[in-house]
C-alpha cells in the first residue's frame, strides 16, 4: 500500500531522466529534513551501521510518531529524509508495518552503494523500533 508520500516521491522521481538529476533531487530533499537538536547529535541518537553519521530522534504526539534526524553526508541526509517525509506522523502500527515499496518504485536500493544500503536498511530498522517503543508505551 503506498501512502500519499510515497505516491509523491514516485512521481518526484519519475521527472529525471538519469541517476544524477535523482541523486542531485535527493540531495536538496536532504536540506528540507526536520533537523534533531544538536544537542541530540551524540552517541544515544546515533544509528549504528551507517558509513556516515546519522542521528535520530523521535517522539509521540498524540499517538503519531514525529522523527528529526540529520547526518554529515548529503546523500545520506536525503535518504533519511525521505523516510521521515514517509513515516513521520504516522501511527506507530502504520510504521511497523509500512513495506516502503517506494524505495524499490524509484529505485534506490540498487543505485547505492553496499554500505548506503546497509546505512539504509539500519535508518529503516531504527525507525521500525521507535514505533514498537512507542506502541509498547501506549497500549
Amino acid at each position: 500500500m503506498v501512502n500519499g508520500q510515497e505516491a509523491a516521491i514516485i512521481e518526484e522521481f519519475a521527472l529525471f531522466d538519469d541517476w544524477m538529476g535523482r541523486y542531485e533531487h535527493l540531495i536538496e530533499l536532504g536540506k528540507d529534513l526536520p533537523l534533531i537538536d544538536p544537542d541530540m547529535q551524540d552517541d544515544t541518537h546515533r544509528i549504528r551501521g551507517c558509513q556516515s553519521q546519522v542521528w535520530l530522534h523521535a517522539f509521540e504526539e498524540n499517538g503519531k510518531v514525529f522523527f528529526k534526524a540529520n547526518s554529515d553526508a548529503a546523500i545520506t541526509k536525503g535518504l533519511i529524509a525521505l523516510l521521515v517525509r514517509v513515516l513521520s506522523g504516522q501511527a506507530p502500527q502504520a510504521i511497523i508495518d509500512a513495506p516502503l515499496g517506494f524505495l524499490d518504485q524509484i529505485e534506490m536500493k540498487e543505485h547505492l552503494s553496499p554500505t548506503r544500503k546497509n546505512g539504509l536498511d539500519a535508518m529503516i530498522k531504527q525507525m521500525k523500533l521507535y514505533a514498537v517503543a512507542f506502541k509498547q508505551i501506549t497500549h
